[in-house]
């Protein structure tokens, strides 16, 4: 969360006691709902990843270098 999170988190605490324990109890079920997204933009993060791979094979048995 970060201390900016916390600070936050500590002044909703302050100003609405009530919103910022919901937040606080609500937060395992969001991570929970946003957990299937994040595993697939980590496939198709993969999947780009290996297309890049394929794409420039041929380039690479060339002897082709990265520019530095």
């Amino acid at each position: 969360m970060g201390f900016i999170g916390l600070m936050f988190w500590l002044i909703l605490f302050v100003l609405c006691w009530p919103l910022a324990l919901m937040a606080l109890l609500m937060w395992p079920l969001v991570w929970l709902l946003t957990l299937p997204f994040r595993l697939i933009g980590l496939s198709v993060e993969a999947v780009f990843a290996l297309l890049k791979a394929i794409l420039f094979l041929p380039a690479r048995v060339l002897g082709w270098r990265p520019a530095r």
